[in-house]
């Protein structure tokens, strides 16, 4: 089941934490920066995932860390190879096929609870009114917790019901 919330998905007790991202992102704005931040070797083995399949956009990559985190990382935009390659924007077709490769990640994994943000409506730049069908279309199949963030409030934990 869906769940739209509000607060800093940094505290949310989810299981996995998803978001978007494009091929060797430097990981320096929006969430991805705070991911980065919180989690420097989860940055650096992305890099070097990066560097061994050259991935797509569409494809995921899920990152597991001390304690038990598990960050998802969903290329939803082009860009990010070649020397100062940056990130592209995010499109609709990368975003369907990013969310598809979560759900398989999601159930081989048997993770029991999800959040992530508006996907790709910040630095990937798509409209939320164009992207949360398809989060509806892709998550509310899931047989877990999924918590959407819609609006962030740093340092504030989300009612994250079913955790």
């Amino acid at each position: 089941m869906i769940h739209y919330v509000s607060g800093d998905l940094l505290l949310s007790r989810a299981q996995a934490v998803a978001h978007g991202v494009a091929p060797k992102d430097p990981m320096k704005q929006g969430l991805a920066r705070l991911l980065h931040e919180k989690f420097p070797s989860m940055h650096k083995d992305y890099h070097h995932w990066c560097d061994q399949v050259h991935p797509k956009p569409g494809e995921a990559w899920l990152w597991g860390g001390p304690d038990g985190v598990r960050v998802i990382n969903l290329i939803t935009q082009e860009g990010g190879y070649g020397h100062g390659g940056r990130p592209g924007r995010a499109t609709v077709k990368h975003v369907r096929d990013a969310l598809r490769a979560l759900a398989l990640i999601v159930e081989g994994e048997g993770i029991r609870s999800l959040a992530l943000p508006r996907l790709a409506t910040g630095v990937g730049g798509l409209d939320w009114r164009d992207v949360q069908p398809i989060v509806e279309e892709r998550l509310s199949g899931l047989s877990i917790p999924v918590y959407v963030y819609e609006e962030f409030h740093a340092g504030h934990a989300a009612r994250e019901p079913g955790v």
